[in-house]
């Protein structure tokens, strides 16, 4: 009877091990299953180009530059906002140049699309860039105009697909028609839940792109997955997302910095602060603290940007605390930190126009919607957002490549 309970607990550790080994296993990303079947049945004998930055690495941190060139006829690179290396200033144009003995075309010039002069060459368009699970987030457009122009050529894309850092989860305002712009092209949630090839999917079929789209799906990537859980190194995806962290303070706080509030540009810590000039510090602090969040703090701070908004100039307000990511909804706290800021400050805070000769306001173009200039309450604002999520979920999951 001992030898028979000794062996079944045996057996039950050797499959809960198991599955707790899977469970906390890497992420083997869509790049690094170029040496499989399916995968080189798509690429060989095929001129590729390449769509990517400095996130385009694999988990040992090997460029997507040099590991289609090793196996395959790469002949273009294409880069979106930012430049290949991630080093060029948010929107800031550059101009196309050579890496490697090998043509770099700017998507962030004069034009925002691949010309047909920049795909004769190529065959098939190669996708490997890490987004940060934000819409108004300009490397899902750069994506979109290439998968138009390649459907207009003839030219086949293949993703190599990666994690959304914010995992699967859909919060905030579904883009509205009205607010459609270059950092926000489609109705989907502020927070949208996808991966790249997710999104590439969905968009090729519902807006009627109709390229010939193929995606390499990653293994072991779960929804529910926030990047820390997928044990891979993070990338810097621009010059002021320089850590995982990063990517979930700007889910918070990226609208915000569309008013005259700064939001940490100029710092150690972009994204992470929330003040103005006009603010005090204790006074922010005592107000955020009194709402009773849950599963975040905010510390009073006064802080001096180097560069942009405010810039040598002392800016009171606080610091945000995510404790638990996972149980927090980023967009909806945006929303509140911003409107006790304006409760606090009335007309001091204010909605800069787009400018250049656009009609609108920024914090609307980035927002999705008008309903924080606006004023709206919040209770009926976050009811009907969760309604778009769960509503922009069920028109998305025929896509989904991932449970």
């Amino acid at each position: 009877m001992r030898k028979s309970l000794t062996l079944i607990l045996s057996l039950l550790c050797i499959v809960f091990c198991n599955i707790s080994a899977v469970a906390h296993a890497r992420v083997v990303l869509g790049d690094e299953r170029l040496n499989e079947g399916f995968v080189q049945a798509m690429l060989q004998n095929q001129r590729l180009g390449l769509f990517t930055n400095q996130t385009g690495v694999d988990s040992k941190l090997r460029s997507s530059v040099d590991l289609l060139r090793q196996r395959f006829d790469l002949q273009a690179i294409y880069v979106p906002e930012h430049g290949l290396f991630g080093a060029v200033a948010a929107g800031e144009k550059f101009d196309s140049n050579t890496y490697k003995n090998l043509p770099v075309y700017s998507l962030y010039g004069d034009s925002r699309r691949p010309s047909k002069e920049m795909l004769a060459k190529i065959d098939t368009m190669v996708v490997d860039i890490q987004d940060v699970g934000v819409r108004h987030y300009t490397y899902f457009s750069s994506l979109a105009y290439i998968m138009e122009e390649c459907a207009k050529f003839n030219k086949k894309v293949v993703i190599l697909d990666r994690p959304n850092p914010l995992g699967g989860k859909m919060e905030g305002p579904v883009l509205k028609p009205e607010n459609a712009t270059f950092i926000g092209l489609y109705p989907m949630p502020l927070r949208h839940g996808l991966t790249i090839g997710e999104f590439a999917r969905y968009i090729n079929q519902e807006q009627g792109i109709n390229c010939q789209l193929e995606v390499v799906p990653m293994k072991r990537y779960r929804r529910s997955q926030l990047w820390q859980a997928t044990k891979l190194p993070w990338v810097q995806t621009s010059p002021l997302i320089p850590t995982q962290k990063t990517a979930f303070l700007y889910a918070v706080t990226g609208v915000i910095g569309d008013s005259n509030l700064s939001v940490g540009v100029g710092t150690a810590k972009p994204f992470f602060y929330v003040g103005a000039p006009f603010a005090d510090a204790l006074e922010v602090q005592q107000a955020l603290q009194a709402l009773q969040i849950p599963n975040v703090e905010f510390r009073a701070l006064a802080f001096t940007p180097r560069y942009g908004a405010y810039k040598d100039e002392l800016v009171q307000g606080v610091e945000i605390y995510l404790q638990d990511a996972r149980h927090t909804n980023l967009v909806e706290l945006q929303y509140r930190i911003f409107n006790v800021f304006r409760k606090l400050y009335g007309d001091q805070v204010q909605f800069p126009e787009r400018g250049y000769g656009a009609k609108g306001y920024k914090i609307d173009i980035a927002l999705g919607e008008d309903s924080l200039r606006q004023d709206a309450e919040e209770p009926a604002t976050f009811l009907r957002w969760q309604k778009e999520c769960s509503a922009f979920a069920l028109a998305v999951r025929p896509y989904l490549l991932y449970e």
